[in-house]
């Protein structure tokens, strides 16, 4: 069994928290968008819109899911005497 750990500041864990809501909440529906505009032009198969827009999605999919993975895997320390190294 692998014991993956991500070490993160309480700080760095709520900033990996809003980085990821805001790939859900917003950027994820941005691209969603996009992919029906370029799929209202017409052909896809040379649409530069559409592929942009499916390599973009492609993109905040994996970062969702990594960011996903280390906030599940994470470890929060606690990082108030910044003069002493753990």
């Amino acid at each position: 069994m692998n014991d993956n750990k991500f070490i993160m500041t309480a700080e760095g864990y709520l900033q990996a928290e809003e980085e990821l809501n805001e790939l859900k909440n917003v950027r994820r529906p941005e691209v969603i968008k996009a992919l029906k505009e370029a799929r209202a032009q017409g052909d896809l198969s040379e649409n530069a819109d559409y592929d942009a827009a499916r390599n973009e999605q492609a993109q905040i999919e994996a970062k969702i899911q990594e960011l996903e993975y280390k906030l599940e895997h994470a470890e929060i320390i606690d990082n108030k005497d910044k003069n002493i190294v753990n």
